[in-house]
């Protein structure tokens, strides 16, 4: 079994290599409800694979210029430091396209004419030519020109090209939709016993859920109430079962009676996620086979880190800073939560799409404990890559129709006694001020690639995670802030007037100024904050930050969200010491 699911992993790597699979970018999801299925045609959309072709070549180019070596030797340096099971088909990729590379290179052409050069690049009719880096002397349009008179295009590269779908290739039709079900319906791919947990970390696994502890049991999951007190078995995997032999008292029983044991969901998007592409894979001055050691589960999880996150993180940060959380926090708190954790999160998610990916929430009203139910959709709603952004963001009629039936849900879901919180939106003017002209990992060899260059470049092909805040436009960034506020000010009145059977509202603002603050104390910079290869996302010591924050007010001023202390924690983790990993 171990090796067929890791056969299964290193397929869907290569896919997602082969794909760029858009469902794994940051950029925001269509809207509506339910956001469409992906369809895997080869070069899916055709920004993403642009985005891609100038970043690999990118990389290769100041490998060769690092190392003072050859293209040729570049190319396949890079396919040395990939890991081991995949490396067969870098060198594949290699053969296809390192010759038409290194020639073109070796003429001292860019990145960007040798992707547009290669038809991995395009441009719309009557829109401009997009580009990383600034165009050569003679003029971008002439050199690509140039570049394809050079290049004599094999057949193999036009057979390759050609392929309508990676799915028509021969033995992957049937694991196509196998990965269209798990970017679809965000739930764990294996899971043999179809209670939505698992017993294998990535691809929607027990990085997102807690770990499941019998998967063949459907009772059997985190955040139940004990089965007879746990008497025989360990029903809710909390590791606490069994009795005590000095008076015949349940473990359960006796340490968790009582407890306000609860879990933690996150409703949220790649924030919540925590969206994160390690800087040094595109840093050839740091680059080496280490850096590319968590390649494989980092495409299984969608770029995203879980484990690490400000809500349900569990797990040593090791991409940066530090792991704070508030299911740390509550399991510290309460050790009878030990497990119970849910993100249901997804990249590009917003009011609108959460209310598909909501039914993937696991929660029984009549078996199991209560929740904590964070409900974080902090920009896709206003955030988009469209030309006309203002046009397609959402509006304050569409947020108030999309939380409130969101909330409708959780009232058929949620045991009684459960709480949600409504996060705002952040004020993303901070992304511009901060780091617009700093340098991009990718230019830090050269000094020649500036966020505002990156910003740019993804807005010129429609792919940017926002194009109302990651633009030079002031006006425009003003404009989405203020959509933003009031986007905000409808979640705040939600919490204010709108009443639920099962559960009780908050509302706080995102903390993104407190945090600046507390950073600033501490000798940060502010643009430690961001994250450094897409410029958008909250960085690790960003959201073990918030966590500090949001605790604090949560202390303060709903203390009754959090429960009480347990005061048998030192006697559970005691007994249950070798029980309480993750």
């Amino acid at each position: 079994m171990k090796e067929s699911r890791q056969t299964f992993l290193n397929l869907f790597c290569i896919l997602g290599l082969l794909l760029l699979l858009k469902t794994a970018s940051c950029s925001p999801l269509p809207r509506g409800k339910d956001p469409r299925a992906p369809s895997l045609p080869f070069g899916l959309y055709k920004g993403h694979t642009c985005v891609g072709c100038v970043l690999v070549v990118s990389v290769i180019e100041q490998l060769a210029q690092w190392h003072n070596s050859t293209v040729k030797a570049a190319v396949e340096r890079l396919c040395d430091y990939i890991p081991e099971k995949l490396q067969g088909f870098c060198y594949v990729l290699a053969e296809l396209y390192g010759p038409h590379i290194a020639e073109l290179i070796d003429k001292e052409m860019n990145a960007d004419v040798v992707c547009h050069s290669l038809r991995l690049c395009k441009q719309d009719p009557g829109q401009p030519l997009c580009h990383l880096y600034s165009p050569p002397k003679v003029g971008l349009s002439v050199a690509i020109r140039k570049a394809k008179r050079i290049m004599k295009t094999s057949k193999d590269l036009k057979s390759f090209m050609g392929f309508s779908s990676v799915c028509a290739f021969p033995l992957l039709a049937n694991l196509c939709e196998k990965i269209k079900f798990v970017l679809r319906n965000k739930l764990p791919f294996e899971d043999f016993d179809g209670d939505k947990f698992s017993t294998f970390p990535t691809l929607r696994g027990y990085h997102w859920r807690g770990r499941d502890c019998n998967d063949k049991n459907t009772t059997v999951y985190p955040g139940r109430r004990p089965d007879n007190w746990d008497a025989k078995s360990d029903s809710n995997c909390n590791g606490i079962w069994g009795v005590d032999p000095k008076d015949g008292i349940p473990y359960e029983e006796k340490f968790c009676k009582g407890a306000d044991s609860r879990g933690v969901v996150l409703l949220g998007d790649s924030a919540g996620a925590h969206f994160h592409i390690p800087p040094e894979w595109m840093t050839v001055t740091q680059m080496s086979a280490k850096s590319f050691a968590n390649l494989p589960m980092a495409f299984s999880d969608e770029f995203d880190w879980p484990q690490f996150s400000e809500i349900t993180g569990f797990l040593n940060s090791t991409i940066g800073g530090w792991t704070d959380s508030l299911y740390l926090r509550l399991r510290k708190r309460n050790r009878c939560n030990h497990r119970d954790l849910q993100n249901i999160s997804q990249n590009g998610g917003s009011s609108g799409n959460l209310l598909s990916l909501i039914k993937s929430l696991a929660r029984n009203q009549l078996l199991d404990n209560p929740a904590i139910v964070i409900y974080a959709t902090i920009g896709n709603d206003v955030c988009n890559g469209e030309r006309d952004t203002l046009a397609h963001m959402t509006t304050p009629k569409e947020m108030l129709s999309n939380v409130v039936q969101a909330l409708r849900y959780l009232d058929t879901h949620l045991p009684n006694g459960s709480h949600v919180i409504l996060t705002g939106l952040v004020d993303g003017r901070f992304l511009w001020d901060n780091l617009h002209d700093r340098y991009h990992p990718l230019g830090q060899l050269n000094k020649d690639v500036t966020y505002s260059q990156v910003y740019s470049f993804l807005d010129c092909l429609q792919v940017s995670p926002c194009s109302g805040w990651l633009t030079p436009n002031e006006t425009l960034r003003n404009l989405t802030s203020e959509r933003a506020l009031q986007l905000s000010n409808v979640l705040k009145e939600i919490a204010r007037s709108e009443k639920f059977a099962n559960f009780d509202i908050f509302y706080m603002d995102f903390p993104l100024r407190q945090t600046a603050e507390e950073w600033r104390k501490m000798g940060g910079e502010p643009w430690q904050l961001i994250e450094p290869v897409d410029g958008f996302h909250p960085s690790q010591i960003a959201a073990a930050l918030g966590t500090s924050i949001t605790w604090q007010k949560a202390l303060h001023e709903w203390p009754q969200v959090l429960g009480k202390e347990n005061p048998f924690n030192d006697q559970i983790e005691a007994i249950f010491k070798d029980q309480g990993g993750h």
